[in-house]
């Protein structure tokens, strides 16, 4: 059983699908990907959605960005929406965000796969304390990271 089901409208957005998996894989997260559009093959949606044990899903789009309010459509479980930047960037933002009352759609920003696998980690860690433990060490490492820069930069505007 998957904890979380990723669904991308197309394939194009499958490198933003990456960003969220490679992360998932760091803290030990089961998932699975498909490729379903909201408007195309919303049978199919449904199918993967009404389907799955998954415990969170994330759904990924552009243009209209329809598809994480049709998954939302088809289950009481969290839904991430990330929309993806093209020609119509605003449309999908718009589209993720102003969701109706009862069904919604949590957003990350345009492309941030990484944000809704660390928004799925978060929502797990709820329940696994093992995905808590591993989001930690994460924080702890981006700060790391921070101090390191700070550094770095401090060292190289007094050379």
């Amino acid at each position: 059983m998957p904890q979380v089901l990723v669904i991308m409208g197309s394939k194009s957005d499958l490198p933003v699908a990456e960003k969220a998996t490679a992360l998932f894989k760091k803290f030990g997260i089961t998932y699975e990907a498909a490729v379903a559009s909201a408007h195309r093959t919303p049978k199919r949606v449904e199918d993967l959605v009404k389907g799955s044990d998954a415990e969170v899903f994330i759904a990924i789009a552009g243009m209209s960005a329809a598809l994480p309010g049709v998954v939302a459509s088809f289950t009481v479980k969290p839904v991430i929406g990330v929309p993806v930047s093209g020609k119509m960037t605003l449309d999908a933002i718009l589209s993720i965000v102003q969701m109706p009352p009862g069904i919604p759609v949590a957003a990350v920003g345009l492309d941030r796969g990484d944000n809704a696998a660390v928004l799925a980690a978060q929502i797990l860690s709820v329940k696994y304390p093992e995905i808590r433990d591993k989001m930690q060490v994460y924080r702890k490492e981006m700060a790391d990271k921070v101090e390191k820069d700070s550094a770095e930069v401090a060292a190289s505007v007094q050379a």
